[in-house]
């Protein structure tokens, strides 16, 4: 089984909501178990929300979900300036903002990010999946 889902999305607050929801919808259909869809769709939002923050030069934003077997990896690319994980710094546990990348590396089984300085940032996340008995994906991923 191989499921792929690409958006080229306006850098604007509302297509954070909408992603969520398509990819969302897709692993439900799949029977995808819950807490899994949980965690992806977090993992999704925390990405898409810091395009829409921190990527000023660019419009749009892509998002592709690619659902093989038992594995989900997302990718989102923007055209911002691009940034270095690794210089981010911890935010505090209480805060409202920046944990982003912390919970992305806390959800995800793994998580790569790479700088295009300039020319934007692309954030990889991998996650196993698990499926519901008999659901349409595990029928599917045994083929």
């Amino acid at each position: 089984m191989k499921v792929t889902i690409s958006l080229r999305l306006p850098r604007d607050a509302a297509s954070v909501s909408i992603t969520r929801q398509i990819l969302g919808a897709e692993l439900e259909v799949l029977g995808v178990e819950r807490p899994i869809c949980e965690d992806i769709q977090l993992m999704l939002t925390e990405a898409c929300s810091n395009v829409i923050r921190h990527a000023k030069d660019g419009d749009e934003y892509t998002v592709s979900a690619e659902l093989s077997g038992d594995k989900c990896v997302i990718t989102v690319v923007d055209t911002g300036t691009g940034f270095d994980a690794e210089k981010v710094g911890q935010g505090s546990p209480m805060a409202e903002h920046g944990r982003g990348l912390q919970i992305m590396r806390a959800l995800a089984d793994d998580v790569r990010f790479m700088n295009r300085p300039r020319k934007g940032a692309i954030v990889c996340l991998e996650k196993g999946l698990k499926f519901a008995s008999d659901s349409p994906g595990e029928l599917m991923s045994t083929r």
